[in-house]
């Protein structure tokens, strides 16, 4: 089975993306690239709304969104029911993204992170399965937020 990752940015994370796109298909990876194209300036709400349109059409598996503190991308991404975006700054936060939270999608702040913390969190969030188990009802409950609250 073919697991697709979109990558989706800003014009502050456009480098970082462009690294992670990379990297990703260096390693044999199916990528989908859902710009921007270059570092001019654009909206993080346009992107992070590509990025949880590809995941909920089942265009892409997984997701990478980053903006310049991954804080307004992960937002705009979280709109679409279909995602789960979490915030990561460490491996150890995609890890637990993952793990816990069955997370489909990570964001990443160029301007918090550098490269390398980056890769360290791509690397385990995609290396990770989720645990099921008691954190399975409680993700469940993510979906029925609306219907709770009413």
């Amino acid at each position: 089975m073919t697991v697709t990752i979109a990558l989706a940015s800003d014009h502050a994370g456009f480098a970082l993306k462009e690294a992670l796109v990379a990297d990703l298909r260096a390693a044999g990876r199916d990528v989908l690239d859902l710009g921007p194209d270059s570092e001019a300036s654009v909206d993080y709400p346009d992107y992070g709304a590509r990025l949880g349109d590809a995941i909920a059409a089942g265009r892409a598996d997984f997701g990478i969104a980053i903006c310049g503190s991954g804080i307004g991308i992960s937002i705009a991404a979280n709109r679409n029911p279909a995602v789960r975006c979490a915030l990561v700054t460490s491996g150890l936060m995609a890890r637990l993204a993952r793990q816990h939270n069955d997370a489909n999608c990570i964001a990443l702040g160029s301007r918090i992170i550098g490269i390398e913390v980056a890769r360290d969190c791509v690397q385990e969030f995609l290396a990770t399965e989720f645990a099921g188990g008691r954190h399975a009802g409680r993700v469940a409950k993510l979906g029925q937020i609306k219907d709770i609250a009413a």
